[in-house]
Formats: C-alpha cells, sequence, structure tokens
C-alpha cells in the first residue's frame, strides 16, 4: 500500500456514503492503521449528491483537506455521474473506479470518461434483497476490498457486528455480512 490510501465515495444522502466510509476507516483502525473519514454534504436532503472520504495510512496523517487524487472511487448511485465528475483526479494508469449499475463497464466508461480499470455491482439489487432497502454501502465495501486488498473480509465483519449489532439486531447483522460477502464474490471487471 502507497503512504496514504485515499478513497473518495459519491453517493446520494441516504445510501450510507458516510457510514461506509466510517465502516471502512473503524476497520483499517482496527489493523493498527491511522485514519480519516468524513463527509462532505451539499444541500443536506435526502437524494442531493454527497461525498465521503476515507484515507488510510501506517503513518500519521497530517492534511485533513478533501481528497482530490484518490486510489479508489466508489459511485453508489451511477446516476451521480450525469451531474458530478466522479472520476475527476483519479488516475487511469493505478486508479479504481467501482459503480454501482446494472450497466456494462463500457457504458460506465463513457458516461464517466473514465478509462482506467472500472468494476461493477449490482450493490442496490443486493442490499434491496437482503434488506429491503436501497442501502448499498455495505456492498460496495465489499467491492472494494476484494479489488484492492486494502482490508481483510474478516476484520469489515467484525466491524459491522460491533458496529450494528446493539443498533439493529443479530438478523440484520447477518444480512448485512451476506451482503459484503456477495458483493465480494460478484463484483465485476
Amino acid at each position: 500500500m502507497k503512504e496514504i490510501y485515499e478513497v473518495r465515495m459519491h453517493a446520494r444522502a441516504g445510501q450510507g456514503a458516510k457510514s461506509g466510509s466510517q465502516l471502512l476507516a473503524e476497520s483499517a483502525f482496527k489493523l493498527g492503521k491511522w485514519i480519516q473519514s468524513f463527509p462532505e454534504y451539499g444541500s443536506e436532503r435526502r437524494g442531493a449528491p454527497t461525498v465521503s472520504y476515507t484515507r488510510i495510512s501506517d503513518k500519521q496523517i497530517r492534511t485533513h483537506e478533501p481528497i482530490v487524487n484518490p486510489d479508489a472511487v466508489l459511485v453508489f448511485d451511477q446516476g451521480i455521474a450525469g451531474s458530478v465528475p466522479v472520476a475527476q483526479g483519479l488516475c487511469e494508469e493505478h486508479g479504481i473506479l467501482i459503480v454501482n449499475t446494472t450497466k456494462s463497464i463500457e457504458e460506465i466508461k463513457k458516461s464517466t470518461g473514465f478509462h482506467g480499470k472500472v468494476y461493477i455491482l449490482d450493490a442496490t439489487g443486493i442490499s434491496l434483497k437482503l434488506l429491503g432497502i436501497d442501502a448499498p454501502n455495505v456492498p460496495m465495501l465489499g467491492a472494494l476490498i476484494k479489488t484492492t486488498n486494502i482490508i481483510p473480509l474478516e476484520t469489515v465483519e467484525d466491524v459491522i457486528k460491533e458496529h450494528f449489532l446493539a443498533r439493529l439486531g443479530e438478523e440484520k447483522v447477518k444480512k448485512n455480512i451476506e451482503g459484503l460477502r456477495k458483493a465480494w464474490e460478484e463484483v465485476a471487471s
């Protein structure tokens, strides 16, 4: 891993990008890493575009700026790509773009203008099937950890249990972990 690994998550408010960023950061923290996780909101209404950032490092992180040259970008709603430059600053040689969509990789490359490594996943379909709601954050994390190997799957599972067990109950935690694993298995490039 490079000195600071940076992830930017584009979503609509209510899709769980802030929580996804926090889960990723907490998972890295469990491994002894230095972390940052913070959101950026626009109009703060459900459905409005949002951005969440996560930094992971073996050393103390001194910057507190938004991430402009990410290593990975997650797009929780591919419709955002029509109005927000989601791939801006993403290196086509080394960066990766993971999009929650049922469209093809070629269609995503065309709509985002990013011609580097693109992964696709129907994270919404997974969350609707397992949880009955459009909450693609945990499946998107499954896709990220599969494609980057930055955090072991088991570590993220442990953090999901710690984070949600008291609040959501055992059944919903099991379904979230099932969604994480399903995405890890199904992400396509």
